[in-house]
């Protein structure tokens, strides 16, 4: 059997019959499956700027992202802030205020507890004496009592008794603290012609009881 170019060319036909169907096949668009298109709009970025990204949060920590605060930011910042003054606690403000009326208030009362009970004033010794010791005539005589304390604060009675039947009423006399001597006077007046020998009685009623006598003359005539 001879093989010539006549008998190769029926291969080569059939050959190329079967590739022409092969290509067919291959570009058959219905028969192959391609992935879906993403239809999705993507957005443009502008050139030179960066898509911001939110910070994460870790347990408290702020990460964030960038140069930071600038020195001249900084500084704009804490001139802006102003200065807030600490006022003092009310509490104290409230204490302030009412301290000096309540020691005022217990100073008081301590006066006047160790006033009352504190040691009360007390008569040492009383004198009576009149001037002058001979009246003239139409004359008046003074008769003068000296009462001494132990300078403690209180008040004394007494009591002026004439020898002519005249009494006084309930007198007092305030002594202070330090006055350790009280003066009494009594002025007693004569009038016309006579001659009388006078008496002038002190009693000392409180704090304690006690009684002295000034003794004189009425010569007219």
């Amino acid at each position: 059997m001879r093989l010539g170019p006549e008998d190769a060319r029926p291969a080569s036909g059939e050959a190329d019959s079967a590739r022409a169907e092969y290509s067919a096949t291959v570009l058959a668009s219905h028969w192959i499956q391609r992935p879906e298109a993403d239809e999705t709009l993507v957005e443009q970025t502008v050139p030179g700027t960066r898509p911001s990204t939110p910070p994460d949060r870790v347990e408290g920590t702020v990460l964030r992202f960038g140069p930071g605060v600038t020195a001249a930011v900084a500084e704009r910042t804490h001139r802006t802030i102003p200065a807030v003054p600490v006022s003092p606690a009310p509490s104290r403000r409230r204490l302030r205020r009412h301290a000096l009326p309540a020691l005022v208030l217990l100073c008081v009362l301590a006066f006047l507890a160790w006033q009352r009970l504190g040691p009360a004033v007390e008569v040492r010794s009383v004198a009576v004496t009149a001037q002058p010791t001979v009246l003239g005539c139409d004359d008046t005589a003074d008769v003068v009592g000296l009462v001494t304390t132990n300078g403690r604060p209180g008040t004394l009675s007494y009591r002026w008794t004439r020898s002519d039947g005249t009494t006084s009423g309930v007198l007092r006399e305030r002594m202070v603290r330090g006055q350790k001597q009280a003066r009494l006077h009594l002025l007693w007046t004569f009038q016309g012609e006579g001659h009388r020998e006078a008496r002038a009685e002190l009693r000392i009623l409180s704090p304690a009881h006690g009684t002295v006598t000034a003794r004189f003359t009425y010569d007219c005539g």
